[in-house]
């Protein structure tokens, strides 16, 4: 660890720029400080800056001497942050800045996610914009709101509002990887609804509580097969019901969409006679999860303790219907493609499962880079959950971004990095979706590419960004730039 400011990393306008991102708070659903923080920024500089009615923010910069004949630039990114945190961190992500610091050669956050995705795409444009020596063409800085809980900005984006002729998005996350497709997704939500009954007389309270798992972006993490808590807990509860006659009374399971759930917590009754036997069991499933997770999960923890009664319980048929749905339910990779090795097509993420007292509401994100694959997968959570006797519903679906392999700026970021840095570029079709596919039905002549430096495990609290990774995609950026195609 060193006491090196994170401000006084290279590129110095970039890195500071990032380190006051992380001090404003910005949790999806939570855009008025960053909103005002950009607009303050791009005014600041004299540039022309605008917010349309989603919340999306427009800052333009004139080309510099002698680039007025190269085509227009958009540099796109989001505002928002995705919100975990380590179970043992206090922190409001509402209300508090990022603990930031330097651990080695990355920059990290101390239990709770960065914000590097997508804050070191903003802090990169930014010091565009306030340069006064780098060329470039015209430009235009374009930040969308609530990118991680919807693509809202990018849904609510007008036709006219952009004037660029190429898009550069800044959002992704391994250096050297110039992206030009991705998935599209569909968010799903299942619901139960239940009148509570009774608890039956002499049983005890006892709650689980599931932590120390990585999580992790349920698009660029799904493959590497981590666990998912409430698919877990679920199995537990699943023989839980069957051997020990518990009852379901509550249940606490991921907060995002697009995060594989990290931690769940359940609520149940037991006879009090089964009481030791129970605990003994769920040390016991602790040990086989850690077996079956070994080298994946290193930090796998399941606790058992006494807890005061509920006011009710899940009907026996919903709880029973509910348990089986969850544990048949498809989760994780379900298709690679086949022409690229390595590339997730389809997969889907249980990503939040939450009692009420009333409901059980669970929510899924589904992803493929294949329309009618997604659609498959969609009619397989329908069919299974309308068995299960809950009510499905389908919204927030967004496209996929079809890959130009014939793109010309593909041709001029790779003839520059290749040039600057001796070696090819990876071209890639990743899994995660971007904003480019929804973009593109209101620009469809626009031509787009994705770019970032290195950025490990987004979405969860192990998240870091690479700092020579860093300085390499902003020699890159700045070269890149400087050779934009004209008009």
């Amino acid at each position: 660890m060193t006491t090196q400011k994170i401000q006084e990393l290279e590129p110095r306008t970039l890195w500071g720029n990032f380190y006051n991102i992380t001090q404003v708070p910005r949790p999806s659903g939570k855009m008025d400080e960053i909103s005002k923080f950009l607009l303050d920024f791009g005014k600041s500089l004299g540039l022309e800056t605008l917010q349309d009615k989603t919340g999306n923010i427009l800052i333009r910069k004139p080309a510099t001497h002698g680039m007025e004949d190269r085509q227009t630039v958009v540099l796109q990114a989001h505002m928002d942050m995705v919100p975990q945190k380590n179970n043992d961190v206090k922190h409001d992500f509402s209300r508090d800045p990022i603990d930031a610091y330097i651990d080695g050669e990355w920059v990290t956050a101390r239990g709770t996610t960065l914000g590097a995705d997508n804050g070191i795409g903003m802090a990169a444009a930014m010091a565009i914009l306030q340069s006064t020596d780098i060329p470039h063409p015209a430009l235009e800085m374009f930040i969308t709101v609530d990118e991680e809980t919807g693509m809202d900005g990018a849904f609510g984006l007008q036709a006219n509002f952009l004037k660029g002729d190429i898009l550069l998005n800044l959002d992704s996350e391994e250096e050297g990887e110039f992206c030009v497709g991705c998935a599209g997704g569909i968010d799903t939500t299942m619901t139960f609804q239940y009148q509570q009954t009774e608890i039956e007389q002499g049983d005890v309270a006892m709650r689980l509580t599931l932590t120390g798992l990585k999580g992790g972006h349920s698009g660029i993490d799904i493959i590497l097969q981590r666990a998912n808590a409430n698919k877990l807990l679920f199995r537990l509860l699943k023989e839980a019901v069957i051997e020990y006659d518990a009852r379901l009374a509550c249940y606490d399971g991921g907060n995002m969409r697009n995060a594989i759930p990290r931690e769940a917590t359940a609520i149940v009754t037991i006879p009090s006679e089964n009481i030791d036997d129970f605990v003994d069991f769920v040390k016991e499933k602790e040990k086989q999860f850690i077996k079956e997770y070994a080298g994946v999960e290193d930090n796998l923890t399941l606790d058992i303790t006494k807890c005061d009664l509920p006011e009710g319980l899940l009907p026996e048929e919903i709880q029973d219907d509910l348990i089986n749905a969850v544990t048949a339910c498809p989760n994780g990779v379900f298709r690679m493609i086949p022409e690229v090795a390595g590339v997730v097509e389809t997969s889907s993420n249980l990503a939040i499962i939450k009692t009420d007292g009333k409901s059980v509401e669970l929510n899924a994100l589904l992803r493929s880079s294949v329309e009618t694959r997604k659609e498959e997968l969609a009619e397989m959570f329908e069919s299974l959950f309308s068995l299960a006797g809950a009510k499905v519903e389908f919204s927030g679906a967004y496209p996929g971004w079809k890959p130009n392999m014939q793109s010309p700026i593909l041709k001029t970021f790779c003839d520059v990095y290749e040039r600057k840095f001796g070696t090819k570029p990876h071209v890639v079709i990743i899994h995660a979706g971007l904003e480019c596919g929804i973009l593109g039905t209101n620009y469809p002549k626009m031509d787009m590419i994705s770019c970032g430096p290195t950025i490990k495990h987004p979405h969860s609290p192990d998240e870091k960004v690479n700092i020579a990774a860093v300085q390499k995609f902003w020699e890159f950026f700045k070269e890149t730039l400087a050779n934009i195609p004209k008009k």
